[in-house]
């Protein structure tokens, strides 16, 4: 039986890390547990990590945003001897299944773009302080920090090895920071990623590798007043006190998942997961106080946090399941009403980090390497966060008119001022900027539409669905696309949908994961790196993989 990946956690199971929480600033320590692998037939030496480890990692990352708001700098550092991290472990990589490692680099892509981005999002800023050997994977985690300080001894170095050794390419993004972020010449940036051995001390800072290097004698004096100075010069508010993440109520059965706010059918002989999302079951707080003593239970976080959690258990414990279709079901009222109270409070800790953690969770699904679609039938809520369901889908059905039998309200689509800023993609458009890129005054227009309950004829007018069909229509309809899209390679619809979903400006970040999409699913099925005579299969046995030299 095929091992259930469970992606959620909480400090007293943690394994690989530790933290510290000294007011302002945050002690994070690498110290994987060598026999604490996600899966048997390796051990995580030298702080190499798996999925397990970046599970955790991703929890610590979340919980330091709603749990402890009064951090304003992190530092990242090794609690082991002469090694900050080897990267993600090779015989993991070696043994794993396609799938796998593809969803292990994106999610931990995720992971890294999330605290990276938590400067900009949530006003704390990570530093990493690395002693040792930071290579590969552990050079990633240290790129995604917004400083980087390196001791200058014999031992401590910075290198992304994985093209010389393994034959595939930095996986979480180290090409693009070191070139995008770091803005590393390219020459020396082409001698870094072709070397084993990495860079030290001086020559690390005058490539741009690292932002500082100190001797030993001094290193972690200086880490110390490098987080001192980061916090006093923080413009974040002081926030006295946090919310817990309490545990998600969720149930699991042969054919699905079920949440408080959402359920996941499975309907595997058809390839294909429905998640349903519930819309709120109670009116929207009276104001931030209220919200902040409701804490994760209140619907917006709650609800995000659950369709989380079913996405990445699509991903990870159902690959077969190649369409996923997103319902709703509730009042879009209140959606909207529960989403305003946010939005009016943007100056608030709390209702920011909801509102940024619901950006996350749509960035998730647009990455979500399936087959979207959106089913708006009658009694749906599609408005604020939902309604961008949507724009993330490959494509929309809605119903239109009175159904024979069907007495729930009409269908409907509501914007929101959200809807117009507050969810940005990975291209730092918002949706709708993205689906009308040719036509951007369309995007002006709908901003006269907010509020408005639009039934399915204006909806399709507006072009905020794809195709809105009366009850004659409706069921052939859906049912053709269904089997149509069952019916495709998965290797093309993968390809074709990664292109399509991510029209206008290329970010660091789309290249980040087109990059992963394409280069490195394409080099990790390939025999240079995963035949019999590959480098990851030789990797240790101090016999170099065998290469097919044609260039294709």
């Amino acid at each position: 039986m095929t091992k259930v990946i469970d992606f959620q956690t909480d400090p007293s199971k943690y394994r690989h890390w530790k933290i510290e929480y000294d007011g302002p600033i945050a002690w994070l320590s690498m110290d994987v547990d060598e026999k604490g692998g996600l899966f048997d037939g390796y051990e995580l030496k030298l702080n190499s990590y798996d999925l397990g480890v970046d599970i955790e990692l991703a929890d610590v990352v979340q919980r330091m945003r709603f749990e402890h708001p009064e951090v304003k700098v992190v530092v990242m550092r090794s609690a082991k001897d002469k090694v900050f991290c080897a990267g993600a472990n090779i015989r993991m990589l070696g043994g794993a299944a396609h799938a796998h490692k593809v969803n292990f680099c994106k999610f931990t892509n995720e992971t890294r773009n999330t605290f990276e981005a938590a400067l900009a999002d949530s006003g704390q800023n990570y530093i990493c302080a690395v002693k040792g050997a930071c290579a590969g994977g552990g050079y990633e985690l240290a790129l995604a920090c917004n400083h980087i300080m390196l001791t200058d001894d014999s031992t401590s170095s910075v290198a992304l090895p994985e093209v010389p050794l393994l034959a595939v390419l930095p996986g979480t993004g180290g090409l693009t920071r070191v070139t995008d972020k770091r803005k590393v010449r390219r020459d020396l940036a082409d001698v870094f990623c072709s070397i084993e051995e990495g860079v030290k001390g001086k020559r690390a800072v005058q490539w741009r590798l690292v932002d500082e290097v100190f001797p030993n004698s001094s290193f972690d004096e200086k880490v110390a007043e490098r987080a001192q100075v980061m916090a006093a010069e923080s413009g974040k508010a002081d926030v006295a006190e946090g919310i817990e993440l309490t545990p998600l109520s969720r149930s699991f059965a042969e054919d699905g998942v079920s949440y408080s706010t959402v359920e996941v059918a499975l309907v595997r002989e058809e390839s294909r997961a429905t998640i349903t999302i519930k819309g709120p079951d109670a009116d929207a707080p009276a104001d931030m106080d209220a919200f902040t003593a409701n804490g994760a239970e209140n619907w917006m976080l709650r609800c995000a946090r659950e369709l989380d959690d079913a996405i990445l258990h699509l991903r990870n414990n159902e690959k077969e399941l190649g369409l996923i279709e997103f319902q709703t079901q509730g009042d879009p009222e209140a959606v909207v009403a529960n989403e305003a109270l946010l939005l009016g409070n943007r100056d608030h800790w709390l209702a920011n980090e909801v509102l940024e953690y619901w950006k996350r969770v749509l960035k998730r699904i647009d990455m979500t390497s399936r087959s979207l679609v959106a089913i708006v039938e009658h009694g749906s809520c599609f408005a604020g966060p939902l309604a961008e369901l949507l724009w993330a889908v490959d494509r929309s059905y809605m119903m239109l008119e009175e159904f024979d039998g069907d007495n729930r309200a009409l269908a409907t689509v509501t914007l929101s001022g959200g809807n117009f800023g507050t969810y940005p993609m990975g291209n730092d458009l918002t949706r709708l900027q993205t689906r009308f890129l040719g036509t951007p005054e369309q995007v002006e227009k709908l901003k006269s539409s907010i509020g408005d309950a639009l039934e399915a004829d204006d909806a399709e007018e507006l072009g905020l669905v794809t195709y809105a069909y009366d009850d004659i229509d409706w069921e052939d309809e859906v049912r053709l696309f269904m089997e149509e899209r069952a019916s495709f390679s998965p290797d093309a619809m993968t390809g074709m949908e990664a292109n399509l979903r991510f029209a206008g400006p290329e970010t660091m970040e789309t290249r980040i994961f087109g990059r992963l999409t394409a280069w490195q699913n394409w080099i990790f099925q390939r025999p240079n790196a995963v035949g019999e005579e590959g480098a990851l299969q030789r990797y240790g046995t101090g016999v170099r993989g065998k290469y097919n030299m044609e260039r294709v």
